[in-house]
Order: structure tokens, then C-alpha cells, then sequence
């Protein structure tokens, strides 16, 4: 099989998987947007093979496929810092959450022992 026909598979492939995953709601719109770009361009440079050398031409590279390694490794480097960015917001509104629960079982408990109620049993870990 030649290069142009594997990638072409392999794009065809990740556009299909992708497609799949939002479909059966495993991945949203805005994540599904960027995988199905990079698809689109793997697909793209099945069919026109020769755009990595006249960039290559063009920037003055002299082994113009290592241009694939460099783009391919920005792009991880983007994806892991989105990764993280996205994990931190989430931590913090966990925390944030965690914290008015917390004030909202107090102010419960507060209302309870004020009424004259008994205090609600506390779960075995939970402080």
C-alpha cells in the first residue's frame, strides 16, 4: 500500500471515530471541532502530498517532513496546556462548590439546633 492510501485511511478513520464519539455523546461540539480539523487536514495531505515540501521550499527547511514532527509536537504541547487549563477551572469550581455545601450544611445544622430540632447524624468521614 503507498503513504497516500494509509493516510488517507488513517484520516478517514479518525473523522469516523470522531463523528462516532459525538454521536454516542462521549465527546462535545467544541472538542469535536478540533479533532475533526486535524482529520480534515491528515485528509488533505493524502491528496496533495507535495504541500509539505514547498512549505519546506519555501521556509528554507532542508528535510521538509520533519515539518510533520514539529507541527504534530506544537500541537501536543497546545493540547496538554488546554488539558490542564480546562482541569484547573474545573478543580477550582469543584472547590468552590464543596465550599458553599459545606456553609449550606452549617447554616442547616444552625436552623435545626435554633429550632430545637435534633442534630443530623454526620456520615463516618466526613469533616
Amino acid at each position: 500500500m503507498s503513504l497516500i492510501v494509509v493516510t488517507l485511511a488513517i484520516g478517514l478513520a479518525l473523522a469516523g471515530t470522531i463523528l462516532y464519539m459525538v454521536r454516542r455523546d462521549h465527546l462535545h461540539g467544541p472538542y469535536a471541532l478540533g479533532w475533526l480539523l486535524l482529520a480534515a487536514g491528515i485528509i488533505g495531505l493524502s491528496a496533495f502530498p507535495r504541500v509539505i515540501d514547498r512549505i519546506g521550499e519555501m521556509t528554507g527547511v532542508y528535510y521538509p517532513p520533519i515539518l510533520l514532527c514539529l507541527v504534530a509536537i506544537a500541537a501536543l504541547l497546545i493540547k496538554s496546556l488546554l488539558g490542564d487549563l480546562q482541569r484547573s477551572r474545573q478543580e477550582r469550581a469543584l472547590r468552590r462548590l464543596s465550599q458553599k455545601l459545606a456553609i449550606l450544611e452549617q447554616d442547616m445544622e444552625e436552623m435545626r439546633v435554633r429550632q430545637g430540632l435534633p442534630a443530623l447524624r454526620r456520615e463516618p468521614g466526613r469533616d
